[in-house]
C-alpha cells in the first residue's frame, strides 16, 4: 500500500480523488457542451433548457403561480421543464406558465396537501429504515421502506399511508438496508473511519476547508489524507442527525491551496459554483470506494430515518454508492456542485436508493463559499497538478478487498457508525469545534 505525500503548501487531497471508472469517458468529453439542442433565439414553448436553467425557471414560476404551483421536474429526454398546476377558477395561471416556457400539467394534489401528508408520516411513521419525498412526476409522496421494516412496523407504515387518502402516497419496498456510507474508502481517514471529501471551499474567515458528510464529522475530530498519517484538517462544524448531514473541515495549514474541482483520476472537472437539484436532472457522483457513477434526481426535501436518527432536507437519487463513498461529491456535467453523499441502500452491483445533502444548504449553514465565489482564481489554479489523489487510490486501498468488507460492517454501525451513535447519544445535532 503506497500513498503519494503531497507538499504541505499544496492541497492535501483532491475532491473525490480516486481512480476514475468508465463513466469518466461519458462525463468529460461533453463537460463544456451545450445541452440546449436548440439555438438561443429559438422561440418555442415549451422551451428547451439546461437543467440549471430549468431550476431557475421553476423558482420563478413558483412565485408567479402561488398556490396553483404544485411542483416541477426536468424532462431530460426533451430537455423541458414540466410544471404541475392545480386547476382552479383562474385558468390564467396555465397561460402564464406556458408563456414562461414550461410544459404544463394539471394535477390533483397541491404542495400544501403533500406537505401535510409528509407531516403525518413524520408524526405517525418515523420508523428506522424508512424515507419519504415528494415525487412531482407522480404528484405523490414516494415512501420507501428497507428490508428491516417488517411485521408491526410495516403494518404501521401501510396504515399511515392509507390514512392519507387515495392518490396521495405510494409505498416502495427496498431490498437493501438504509445506512450511512462511512468507512471502506481511502480518501480521508481518521482512526478506523474512512470517508470521501466532497468539495473544497473557503470558510467564512477566509481559511481553506472542505465539505464532507456530517456523520463523518461527528465520528472524529481530525482527518488525514493517508491511512495512519498525520492529521491535516480539523472538523469545524458538523450536523448529523437532524436538519442535514454535512460537516465543514478546515485545513490545519492556512496556506493550503484547495482548488474547487473534482478529481476523476487522470482528469479534473472544475467546479464553478453550487446549484439546487431538480427532479429528473442528470447527476454524477464521485466517491473513494466506487469512483464515478451517474444517475438521476428522484426527489427533493427527502426525510430519511437512519438507525442513528432522522435526517431531513436530503436529495433522493438512483445513483449507486457504497461504504466509503460518504461525503463524496455529486455534481453536474457542466461543473456545478449539487450534493454530498449521505447514505441509502444497495450497492453499485444491484443498485438502490441513495440520499445526498444539498451543497447549497450546507454552504449557507456553515458560512462557506465555493468556486468563483470562494478562493482567488489564481490560488485555485495553483496546486491543481499536485492535488490529484489518483496515486492514493490503488485498487488495494479503494475498498475492493478486506477494507471494503470492513466498510460494510462499519456502515452497519461498527466503526463510523459508532461515531454517529455517539452523536445521537449525546443528543447533539450540531457540533462546532475550533481547536486550530
Amino acid at each position: 500500500m503506497s500513498h503519494k505525500r503531497i507538499p504541505k503548501r499544496k492541497a492535501a487531497i483532491a475532491v473525490g480523488g480516486v481512480v476514475a471508472l468508465g463513466a469518466a469517458a461519458i462525463l468529460l468529453p461533453n463537460a463544456n457542451a451545450s445541452q440546449d439542442g436548440a439555438p438561443d433565439d429559438a422561440a418555442a414553448a415549451p422551451r428547451t433548457l439546461k437543467a440549471a436553467d430549468a431550476s431557475d425557471l421553476a423558482s420563478r414560476l413558483a412565485g408567479l403561480l402561488g398556490d396553483a404551483f404544485a411542483g416541477s421536474y426536468y424532462d431530460g429526454e426533451n430537455k423541458q421543464l414540466v410544471v404541475n398546476v392545480v386547476p382552479g377558477d383562474d385558468n390564467n395561471v396555465i397561460v402564464q406558465a406556458e408563456k414562461a416556457g414550461a410544459a404544463v400539467r394539471e394535477v390533483d394534489n397541491s404542495l400544501t396537501e403533500l406537505a401535510a401528508g409528509a407531516r403525518t408520516l413524520k408524526s405517525e411513521a418515523t420508523i428506522p429504515g424508512t424515507s419519504w419525498a415528494v415525487d412531482p412526476r407522480t404528484n405523490r409522496i414516494l415512501v420507501t421502506a428497507d428490508s428491516t421494516v417488517t411485521g408491526d412496523r410495516w403494518n404501521r407504515l401501510e396504515s399511515t399511508v392509507r390514512s392519507l387518502g387515495p392518490g396521495m402516497a405510494t409505498v416502495k419496498k427496498s431490498a437493501g438496508t438504509f445506512r450511512t456510507f462511512a468507512s471502506g474508502g481511502d480518501a480521508i481517514f481518521s482512526g478506523g473511519a474512512r470517508c470521501s471529501l466532497g468539495f473544497n471551499v473557503t470558510a467564512g474567515d477566509g481559511s481553506p476547508a472542505f465539505l464532507t458528510a456530517g456523520h463523518c464529522g461527528v465520528a472524529a475530530d481530525q482527518w488525514s489524507d493517508a491511512q495512519g498519517g498525520q492529521p491535516i484538517a480539523t472538523v469545524d462544524q458538523a450536523v448529523f442527525p437532524g436538519a442535514g448531514d454535512f460537516a465543514l473541515v478546515t485545513y490545519d495549514d492556512p496556506a493550503t491551496q484547495a482548488p474547487s474541482e473534482v478529481n476523476l483520476g487522470d482528469q479534473t472537472l472544475p467546479i464553478s459554483g453550487a446549484a439546487e437539484a431538480t427532479v429528473g436532472q442528470e447527476v454524477f457522483r464521485m466517491g473513494s470506494t466506487t469512483g464515478l457513477a451517474d444517475g438521476q434526481v428522484l426527489g427533493l426535501d427527502a426525510t430519511v430515518n437512519y438507525p442513528e436518527g432522522t435526517v431531513t432536507g436530503l436529495i433522493q437519487t438512483n445513483v449507486c454508492a457504497e461504504p466509503g463513498d460518504s461525503g463524496g461529491s455529486m455534481f453536474t456535467r457542466d461543473g456545478l456542485a449539487i450534493g454530498l453523499t449521505s447514505g441509502g441502500s444497495g450497492d453499485c452491483t444491484s443498485g438502490g436508493e441513495t440520499f445526498f445533502q444539498p451543497v447549497t444548504t450546507a454552504l449557507e449553514a456553515v458560512g462557506a463559499t465555493l468556486g468563483a465565489d470562494g478562493a482567488d482564481a489564481g490560488d485555485q489554479a495553483g496546486g491543481a497538478g499536485d492535488a490529484g489523489a489518483g496515486d492514493q487510490a490503488d485498487g488495494e486501498d479503494a475498498g475492493a478487498g478486506q477494507d471494503a468488507g470492513a466498510g460494510q460492517d462499519a456502515g452497519a454501525g461498527e466503526e463510523a457508525g459508532a461515531g454517529a451513535d455517539d452523536a445521537s447519544g449525546q443528543g447533539a445535532q450540531n457540533h462546532s469545534r475550533r481547536s486550530h
